[in-house]
């Protein structure tokens, strides 16, 4: 077959990159261009290695997809070392130990008739700029892809995961806590299980089951409300704790059985560790900045990679060095990125600059341990700001865009179509979609999805009801207009 640039075969497939790696349909994944992919990722990004990690979740086209990655990477002349399905974070880490890259199968928490590539270099996640030169690649393809066979997986990678925080919290750190776990077809569920016992914890496993269900942690299903509250009547808890598809965003629940937001989440996260610069998506609850912690607070757009970038930043200018601090970042969606080592107790937990699940987790449960208080009452000292999230589904990325670009200049059309009862305009963000503060301090935030055909929207407001509210209320006027 002829070279062909990755930018022309995956223009070709519609398998693009969004906030975070390379994402389709499994229809439109082929093994030829799952191949080319891993191939541009070898040549541009990681031209020296000679060998890499490569893991996958546990959608049903995951160990295809990870098999064609592995074809690549054999026809390179570099060996893979095969860990089986583990959570995205695990894989990372196991890879950074070995100084080597890695692959990851994955498509998170979108549906699983979706699948995606995530790409690490030896140091963490491809940046913006890695995935252009990817893209700009030329790839000589076979004419035929021969699948490798996937061996049996190296166990050291889950091992090295779990140790990374029995060794930080410790052995007992939460004897006695009773935690419940959402298990569904999270690839994280038996390392997480693992985990929790080996601090001492009581586990509740639940829900478990081996068709893939896609949880999206900023958009909670009302079957996974429900069913978290039933579930806490039932078993008596002090927490329910679950991941999305690939376990690196958490989802939290209290004694009651609700799950907290992401970025509540992420600042409690953030205060655990004494982070002193805190990098967040602009989608993030502003109480990251009103409590008043933290000695620098950096807004980026959504998707790890300009989270990682900021936090870069941060590093190269020694800001947390002279705040006395670490550098740490979470997103809406609960993932907790850590960009610098952090010290407690004479412990060190180094940096994992990837999203991560389990450590905003064990982070709330020992908080919460510490402070003798319900899993409920963290947020008590939180300034009273709230936030939701939803999404339109099928709602193809350039009629969100068309819609945006609608309602851009515009302040009266604004505060009609987003919430006509707060008030004027006050101001507009544009640096990921359309950010709109309003006269009464509402927030209605409109982006197109970087991964799916989905519009989604993010409100905050002083009750989480209003922030509710303001997000269906919007969404179904928005629904309505494209009927």
């Amino acid at each position: 077959m002829p070279p062909i640039s990755l930018e022309s075969f995956a223009a070709q497939s519609g398998v693009a990159f969004g906030t975070s790696g390379a994402r389709g349909r499994v229809i439109d994944m082929s093994d030829a261009l799952c191949w080319a992919y891993t191939t541009a990722f070898l040549q541009s990004v990681a031209p020296e290695s000679t060998r890499v990690v490569l893991g996958h979740d546990l959608r049903p086209s995951s160990p295809r997809i990870a098999a064609a990655c592995a074809a690549a990477i054999v026809a390179s002349g570099r060996e893979f070392v095969y860990c089986g399905a583990l959570p995205t974070p695990a894989l990372a880490f196991y890879a950074a130990q070995l100084g080597a890259p890695a692959v990851v199968v994955t498509g998170s928490h979108i549906p699983f008739d979706r699948n995606g590539i995530k790409f690490y270099r030896a140091d963490g996640e491809i940046s913006k700029p890695d995935e252009q030169a990817m893209l700009a690649t030329t790839v000589q393809l076979p004419d035929e892809v021969v699948n490798a066979a996937l061996p049996e997986p190296d166990a050291r990678a889950a091992a090295a995961y779990v140790q990374r925080y029995l060794d930080f919290f410790g052995a007992g750190a939460l004897a006695g806590v009773r935690v419940a776990v959402y298990e569904h077809s999270s690839v994280g569920r038996d390392v997480l299980h693992t985990i929790l016992l080996g601090l001492g914890a009581q586990v509740i496993r639940l829900g478990r089951t081996e068709t893939f269900v896609p949880i999206d942690t900023e958009a909670v299903r009302a079957e996974d409300v429900a069913q978290a509250r039933l579930w806490a009547a039932e078993h008596v808890f002090d927490a329910i704790v679950s991941t999305d598809g690939d376990a690196d965003r958490p989802l939290i629940g209290d004694e009651r059985g609700e799950w907290m937001r992401g970025d509540a989440v992420g600042v409690l996260c953030a205060q655990y560790l004494q982070a002193q610069v805190v990098v967040t998506p602009v989608s993030s609850n502003t109480a990251v900045e009103k409590c008043g912690v933290f000695g620098q607070v950096v807004r980026t757009r959504i998707g790890s990679p300009y989270v990682i970038a900021a936090m870069d930043e941060a590093l190269a200018s020694n800001v947390a060095v002279k705040l006395g601090g670490a550098v740490a970042g979470y997103e809406a969606n609960g993932g907790f990125l850590l960009g610098s080592a952090v010290q407690h107790g004479g412990r060190t937990l180094h940096a994992l600059p990837t999203r991560d699940a389990v450590l905003p987790m064990l982070a709330l449960l020992s908080l919460a341990r510490k402070q003798g208080c319900k899993l409920s009452q963290l947020s008590a000292d939180l300034p009273k700001r709230f936030t939701a999230s939803d999404r339109l589904q099928n709602f193809a990325t350039d009629a969100s865009r068309a819609l945006i670009a609608s309602l851009r200049g515009d302040a009266a059309l604004m505060a009609q179509t987003l919430a006509p009862h707060a008030g004027a305009v006050a101001s507009t963000d544009e640096t990921d979609g359309l950010r709109v503060t309003f006269a009464n301090g509402d927030i209605v935030h409109l982006r197109p999805s970087g991964n799916a055909p989905e519009l989604r929207c993010y409100a905050e407001s002083d009750t989480a009801r209003q922030a509710q509210a303001l997000c269906h209320d919007c969404l179904a006027r928005l629904a309505g207009k494209m009927t």
